[in-house]
């Protein structure tokens, strides 16, 4: 009888789960809807509506009086039942942007607070800076700390998960160890860490160029740092310590200085933008904005800059071989549809490989929204996860 009672305990939670995954998305569900998709029998759908309306997981939001006898009541999700927090940190370098943007959506994904700050990390340890971002979220939306059920941090690192470490971060005190777990415990709440170009790729795969990608690979060109993320058939690829993507990394040895390391980032990474742009002349306090004036006048500005984007290009390519190369970040949102141009016939002259070269386009601060994705992602699936545990 015992493992009766427990078979049918895990049946019902099986059935709520999938009837509050179908109320996330699409959701605005009747119960015969319900009852379609996931052919589970009128009175049960009844009784699960009930247990998720009683445990304040869906609410009726409407009648449906478009069809004969009573009308039908329409339900979805409750979107006050749980929130996520997304927070991207930046290394600010020369592009004079925030150092840290931050939102808080509610379980359908609407946004009810949105941030930007900059914030000395020398002089403000991260995890008191942090916890103060969250707070500031909270006290904008009017939403109880304890409705906060997950908070996802974009970094501009490696997030080593066995040893809860960020790598390969210069944004100060974020490489120390113990400090994801002490913000953790600061919050009451769980924390997700991802590179900040994986998250973007999150975002392109869900909202931009990638949305019907069997696979791509996303080529971030930021305003200071370069990045890749490697998606395969919807899964991040992010090695065994987190650093799979760290592109800038990648060393070359040029003819005219033999005795000089010299990696990607010396090539088309924010300085070497702004150094390019001095020697040729176009004006611009930030590499997005010279950018964005030399695709304004393409000239030998853009040439150079696509023949050093090719290198990176025929890296990517040479060892991935993906249908489809995303080239995204503020330098790529600046250059738009020009430097994709010049750096599909830079490519062509580059190397005899092939792949399907496209700009972003998400016009948006694609880490944040990635990491709204990715928090409101880990925030169902807890719900879900908690149903059939309960």
């Amino acid at each position: 009888m015992t493992r009766l009672a427990g078979s049918s305990k895990l049946l019902r939670a099986m059935n709520e789960s999938a009837a509050l995954a179908h109320l996330l998305d699409p959701g605005m569900l009747t119960r015969s809807d319900l009852r379609k998709l996931t052919a589970l029998s009128t009175p049960t759908i009844s009784e699960v509506l009930r247990r998720l309306t009683d445990a304040g997981l869906v609410n009726v939001v409407g009648h449906n009086s478009g069809r004969p006898g009573p009308n039908a009541e329409i339900y979805a999700a409750n979107p006050d039942a749980a929130y996520a927090v997304a927070v991207s940190v930046r290394d600010i370098g020369t592009s004079g942007t925030p150092s840290v943007t931050a939102a808080l959506c509610d379980l359908t994904g609407k946004v009810h607070a949105r941030l930007e700050s900059r914030i000395d990390f020398l002089a403000t340890e991260p995890a008191v800076a942090l916890v103060d971002v969250v707070a500031r979220l909270r006290d904008e939306a009017g939403v109880p700390a304890d409705r906060i059920r997950h908070v996802q941090l974009g970094v501009p690192g490696s997030w080593d998960a066995r040893t809860e470490t960020i790598r390969h971060v210069d944004v100060p005190g974020f490489g120390r160890a113990g400090l994801i777990p002490e913000i953790a415990a600061a919050l009451g709440t769980h924390i997700g860490v991802d590179n900040d170009v994986n998250l973007a790729a999150v975002a392109e795969r869900r909202r931009g160029t990638a949305r019907d990608a069997e696979g791509f690979a996303l080529l971030w060109m930021g305003q200071d740092g370069l990045g890749l993320a490697i998606d395969i058939a919807g899964t991040l690829i992010r090695g065994a310590r987190g650093g799979a993507g760290e592109i800038g990394y990648v060393p070359l040895y040029t003819p005219d200085s033999p005795d000089r390391k010299l990696d990607l980032q010396d090539l088309f990474g924010g300085a070497a933008i702004m150094a390019l742009a001095q020697e040729t002349g176009i004006a611009g306090d930030t590499p997005a904005e010279v950018v964005r004036a030399a695709a304004a006048a393409p000239g030998d500005f853009l040439t150079t800059l696509a023949d050093r984007v090719a290198v990176g290009l025929a890296a990517v390519i040479a060892v991935l071989d993906p249908y489809l190369v995303v080239l995204a970040g503020p330098i790529a949102q600046a250059g738009g549809e020009t430097l994709l141009s010049a750096v599909n016939s830079a490519f062509r002259r580059a190397a005899p490989l092939e792949s399907t070269i496209a700009i972003t386009t998400i016009d948006d601060d694609a880490v944040l929204l990635g990491a709204l994705d990715a928090g409101l992602t880990a925030v169902r699936e807890a719900l879900i996860t908690a149903i059939r545990d309960s």
